[in-house]
């Protein structure tokens, strides 16, 4: 009797173990599924992200900085024209940009002087601070810029 009992003891707990790793794999499968769609789902690839962007941002000396940013494969052509300040030029300056590895920030090859992150979402670019984090505080809505022309 206690061999029988022994038997079907082991024999549930076996067929349990079983179960699991059989579980186990299909949540690992699923798991691979999540990643790879969070992978393939990001601006750069499902975002039509080329086009050109306007808005006005905040200015600390002026009525507002009036931006422009045309962003093509993997180049940009970006001007600040700061209003209020007479006939002060606008400044003008192109080059390339990169996308960092999540494909949601581009940063714009520059000299610094300018913040050079932008988060691409559809339809907008949000300026981002120097060190690429989210501008936070009562002007933070006013650093979006809007996409105002697409370019296929």
């Amino acid at each position: 009797m206690k061999k029988v009992c022994f038997s079907a003891i082991a024999i549930a707990i076996l067929s349990a173990a079983g179960f699991a790793s059989c579980g186990g794999g299909q949540k690992q499968h699923n798991q691979e599924e999540i990643v790879i769609t969070e992978m393939a789902d990001n601006s750069r690839i499902s975002v039509n992200w080329k086009g050109t962007y306007t808005g006005v941002i905040p200015c600390a000396d002026c009525e507002g900085i009036n931006v422009t940013i045309v962003l093509s494969d993997s180049t940009y052509q970006l001007s600040y024209d700061y209003l209020g300040k007479g006939k002060s030029p606008v400044t003008e300056i192109s080059g390339s940009f990169s996308w960092d590895d999540k494909g949601g920030t581009i940063t714009l090859a520059n000299d610094a002087s300018i913040p050079p992150y932008y988060q691409v979402g559809e339809g907008r670019l949000i300026q981002l601070d120097m060190e690429g984090k989210h501008i936070t505080g009562e002007n933070a809505e006013m650093y979006e810029l809007t996409q105002i022309e697409i370019v296929e």
